[in-house]
């Protein structure tokens, strides 16, 4: 099903589940999906040059049709947030990100797929001191960030738990089919 201006952003800390979600509500919807781990990293978890990652988020964003998951750097989530029809907050307690982050890098250190295509393990210190950080100072402005995106007229879901996160791709799956 597709829709004339589809703009989905997807949000939250590290390891909430995302990417899959963002895959999920993609595909039933028939819209580009833009990782933005894809556009901020590059090999060796080395971040894109801030000129070529402005650029190519304001790229992204541009266009009618979307979703896009992800933070990336935190001067470009006012205007993603800005173009969005939807936004999906994933706003789980920070020691759920942290059991779900160790859970995937054990995953990634057996040669499971880390996201974006990256085939590194990011440093896990380094991963949880972001988190940790994100939690703390991002967090409270995204949340401002979808307070008023709500009082703009845009649909906006904030899931606060696993089963919520669930619950809406089991419902984005039962309308597809």
């Amino acid at each position: 099903m597709a829709t004339d201006a589809a703009r989905v952003v997807i949000i939250g800390n590290a390891a909430g589940g995302k990417s899959t979600l963002a895959r999920t509500l993609a595909a039933r919807r028939n819209l580009p999906l833009v990782e933005v781990d894809r556009l901020l990293w590059q090999k060796g978890w080395q971040l894109t040059p801030a000129d070529v990652y402005t650029r190519r988020h304001a790229e992204a964003i541009a266009g009618e049709r979307w979703v896009i998951e992800g933070l990336g750097s935190q001067d470009s989530i006012a205007p993603r947030m800005s173009r969005a029809t939807e936004v999906v907050l994933i706003d789980l307690p920070l020691w759920l990100h942290f059991a779900l982050a160790a859970e995937r890098q054990a995953k990634w250190a057996q040669q499971e797929a880390p996201p974006a295509g990256l085939a590194e393990l990011p440093p896990t210190r380094a991963l949880f001191e972001t988190m940790w950080r994100v939690d703390r100072e991002w967090m409270p402005d995204i949340r401002e960030l979808c307070r008023k995106a709500e009082a703009d007229g845009k649909k906006v879901s904030r899931l606060q738990s696993l089963e919520a996160i669930d619950a809406v791709a089991r419902a984005e799956a039962a309308a597809g089919a």
